[in-house]
């Protein structure tokens, strides 16, 4: 006849052996920033201050239970009283900022001594949402990181356009070209019969006779037209020299 099976508590007690105790807490991680925590039946029965937000706060993953904090809690003493936690050494949660009941901002610190604190993390709860705040290193490399990639992407695009300027303008040029090879043809032998007509009626009309002499003491005036390029060539500034960025072909001249 089978015997009915003992209940693991009654089989605990009746032998030599003691029941495994359960696992201890494991403390939270150092990057838990993609995770949040809400606990909307907590905020519904409770209001969010100064005094009770500790109490929500150990509620989420990112409380370790092994921190000052938590023995104050058990001795009750309020978590946050500074006056005791300045006589203990080890993890501690402090409440650095605070604007209720929308933002909420608790620092995790190692404490060596009553004057020497070493700050780990800092978590904000912000509209009853409970987050871990990134890291300064990495949000300096995620925005040199953005940064990059917008400045490479800027690069990409350029460097297209202006392969597709480089393109157009050779196609103009070819264009311009073909109607300038596309005209008549010079006939020399019409250009030698004018030349032929010109000086046989130079000829025929003999060298003009030179102007009259001008009066003395009169001075010739000089036209505007004979000073224009003497001012040209005082005025005119010598050419740049030539970039070798800019003027290197269509491909790299912008067109507006």
């Amino acid at each position: 006849m089978a015997t009915p099976p003992v209940p693991p508590s009654q089989a605990a007690a009746g032998g030599n052996f003691e029941a495994p105790p359960p696992p201890a807490m494991q403390p939270p991680g150092t990057d838990m920033t993609g995770i949040c925590f809400r606990d909307q039946l907590w905020l519904n029965t409770y209001p969010l201050d100064r005094n009770l937000i500790f109490d929500y706060f150990a509620l989420s993953p990112f409380y370790d239970w092994t921190c000052n904090n938590e023995q104050l809690r058990v001795r009750s003493i309020h978590p946050l009283d500074i006056s005791q936690l300045s006589k203990m050494t080890g993890i501690e949660y402090m409440l650095s900022e605070v604007m209720e009941p929308h933002l909420f901002i608790i620092r995790k610190q190692k404490r060596d001594s009553a004057e020497k604190v070493t700050p780990m993390l800092a978590y904000y709860i912000l509209d009853g949402s409970i987050y871990q705040a990134p890291q300064l290193c990495n949000v300096f490399a995620a925005r040199v990181g953005r940064a990059l990639y917008h400045i490479s992407k800027a690069f990409t695009t350029a460097a297209s356009k202006l392969e597709k300027i480089g393109y157009v303008d050779t196609e103009n040029e070819s264009e311009t070209l073909e109607p300038k090879g596309g005209k008549e043809a010079i006939d020399f032998k019409e250009v030698k019969r004018v030349d032929h007509i010109l000086a046989s009626l130079q000829r025929k009309l003999g060298p003009a006779p030179p102007p009259p002499p001008f009066p003395d003491g009169f001075v010739p005036p000089t036209t505007e037209a004979e000073k224009e390029p003497e001012n040209q060539q005082a005025a005119e500034p010598q050419p740049p020299a030539v970039d070798p960025i800019i003027d290197q072909g269509p491909a790299k001249r912008m067109k507006f």
